[in-house]
């Protein structure tokens, strides 16, 4: 009875859906990074270009089309995932072919075709996240989330780590091939998936109903400090994120030390965190799971201000890569079960696409000034800033999700 309820088909499904969402994500950032870095860009401009992913913080205003309007195939979500997979295999394989370093409006060129792969890859992220919801049960969710971070981690190794092994070895316009060539399976499961049950029906699109979702969402009680918790809840550590990539070839590891360890080994540090996680929520509840897992979370963004002090030391770079993935893995875990649960069924991806719009704001907002911050401060007093950033997020839990008392298993 346990193993089945450990490996049902809802959640083995979560798993390969979360590799789909992790593969096209490291495009945008890793691989971005690491190539303008290596021909020659400026890291106050490498850190503006986390603009390309704007459309991860702003899918919630085309997510009510997904809720409203089925296309004459595959059903209300596959039908159009379908799509948007069809256009990041396209879009990515082109990206290889452009030349930021050298070709005038090469950098441009490139801009707008990151862009576009952020608006497919953020599109594809609101239909996963729907029938991630609509698919699994209410006591699914926290073991759920903890299947979609393995795979999302392992979409994310495979792209970020493969990538920068292939870049090493043969070429830039290879490793995007190579990419694009990894997408390709995901139509396949895409095609041969079952479609999740509609409860209920969806409606389509009439005066006034495109906002339903947003004011059923909006008119809840407290609703404001529920919308700051997750906008503050992973700010720290998403600031930190934005500049690893640089720091770590500024401190003067290479890409393939690099792929090996922070990649392979944060991959394996993510792997258990989020199985630790996923099983604790079971334990504890989605409530304690925020408290403990976001102090995690501050504790092990504080190694990167250790490691700037370090330098290029392997052994340390393994440590902080570890502790940092694990507690990411489990902060994750909790905090995806906590936005679903507050998803009402029949607005899934409208819903859901608001609140993982605002956990994205410092992704992609906030973290565009990530470069002048680290070139002024240091990378030490950077890191450290970012440490002290998780405070206000993890005072807000006494608002949103208070701990609760002994036997109640939230």
């Amino acid at each position: 009875m346990m193993t089945r309820r450990l490996f049902s088909k809802a959640l083995r499904l979560s798993f390969f859906m979360g590799i789909l969402s992790g593969l096209p994500l490291m495009v945008t950032m890793t691989l971005l990074q690491a190539w303008l870095s290596e021909v020659g860009i400026s890291l106050e401009k490498i850190g503006l270009l986390v603009l390309v992913g704007l459309p991860y913080s702003l899918k919630f205003v085309w997510a009510p089309l997904f809720d409203y309007i089925r296309l004459p195939f595959l059903g209300r979500r596959r039908g159009w995932l379908l799509v948007m997979q069809v256009g990041l295999v396209l879009t990515i394989g082109v990206l290889g072919f452009s030349n930021p370093g050298n070709e005038p409006g090469g950098l441009v060129l490139l801009i707008t075709l990151a862009t576009t792969i952020a608006f497919f890859s953020a599109s594809q992220d609101i239909l996963i996240d729907a029938f991630r919801r609509e698919d699994l049960q209410n006591h699914e969710l926290g073991l759920g989330s903890s299947y979609y971070v393995y795979g999302y981690r392992l979409g994310m190794l495979i792209t970020g780590s493969g990538g920068l092994f292939i870049a090493d070895l043969f070429s830039w316009r290879l490793t995007f091939l190579g990419v694009a060539c990894c997408l390709l399976p995901g139509l396949l499961l895409t095609l041969f998936c079952h479609e999740p049950a509609e409860l209920p029906p969806a409606s389509r699109c009439r005066q006034g109903s495109i906002l339903a979702p947003f004011t059923d969402l909006l008119q809840r009680p407290e609703v404001i400090w529920v919308l700051l918790f997750i906008l503050l809840y992973k700010l720290g550590d998403t600031l930190a994120q934005a500049m690893t990539m640089p720091f770590y070839l500024d401190l003067g590891f290479s890409k393939s030390e690099i792929a090996a360890v922070v990649k392979l080994f944060g991959f394996w540090g993510t792997i258990v965190g989020a199985g630790m996680g996923g099983v604790f929520i079971l334990r504890i509840g989605i409530r304690r799971g925020l408290w403990i897992f976001g102090l995690l979370q501050m504790i092990s963004t504080a190694g990167f201000a250790l490691l700037a002090l370090k330098g290029a030391h392997l052994g340390w770079l393994a440590l902080v890569v570890a502790a940092e993935n694990g507690s990411a893995g489990m902060g994750t875990a909790a905090f995806v079960a906590y936005m679903a649960s507050l998803t009402n069924k029949q607005f899934t991806a409208s819903q859901y696409a608001l609140l993982s719009s605002i956990m994205g704001i410092p992704r992609v907002v906030l973290a565009s000034s990530s470069g002048f911050m680290a070139s002024s401060l240091g990378w030490f007093w950077f890191f450290l800033f970012c440490t002290l950033l998780a405070l206000p997020g993890l005072f807000l839990l006494r608002k949103c999700a208070p701990w609760p008392p002994e036997g109640d298993g939230q």
